[in-house]
């Protein structure tokens, strides 16, 4: 059961989020997000807390991160990219009602404050940068995860910022590495 209110891109999201799970939901209607919006935004964080489940591309990181300059202790929800296509789109609105169940049951804390777990280091040790392959196991490691796509910059701010323990980072590892038949 999702007891916060979830923040997503437009209407079309409200309809997909409405199909998967029972919630209030706030649109923030793009990237110009007004002062009434934010204000509805911090007050139903105060009452329940708020999940930002946002569209799988640049857009829609944008309007994460006004949001979470914003409004501070939000959880962040992602789909994969590959769940949200349909077509020449790609949205929140084109998931399937149980991978939006999925990512909210996934969402995560952006903490503001946080120990860095993870270097630049690691994300050349494990290939998450400067392999051939690298983008595509950072794809996997994010839907793995549950912290969404990014180039290896924005996935060690990630596994940080939501701090990723190691346990579950080597377990994400090992699955990639699995799946792409690699040995552990």
């Amino acid at each position: 059961m999702i007891k916060e209110v979830i923040v997503v891109e437009g209407r079309d999201d409200i309809a997909a989020v409405k199909q998967a799970v029972d919630a209030e939901v706030i649109a923030v209607g793009g990237f110009g997000i007004n002062a009434k919006v934010i204000e509805r935004i911090k007050d139903a964080q105060k009452r329940k807390g708020v999940i930002i489940l946002t569209d799988p591309d640049f857009a829609g990181e944008k309007i994460r991160s006004i949001i979470d300059k914003r409004v501070k202790g939000v959880k962040h929800a992602y789909i994969a990219q590959e769940d949200g296509i349909k077509g020449d789109d790609i949205g929140v609105e084109n998931a399937k009602p149980e991978v939006i169940r999925e990512a909210l049951n996934r969402a995560r804390v952006s903490e503001e404050e946080y120990k860095e777990i993870y270097k630049a280091e690691d994300m050349f040790n494990f290939k998450l940068t400067g392999y051939k392959d690298s983008k595509k196991r950072r794809i996997i490691l994010g839907k793995e995860l549950g912290i969404g796509y990014g180039n290896a910059n924005q996935i060690l701010n990630r596994l940080n910022r939501y701090c990723i323990d190691k346990e579950e980072f080597i377990s994400a590892i090992n699955k990639i590495e699995k799946s792409l038949g690699e040995k552990s």
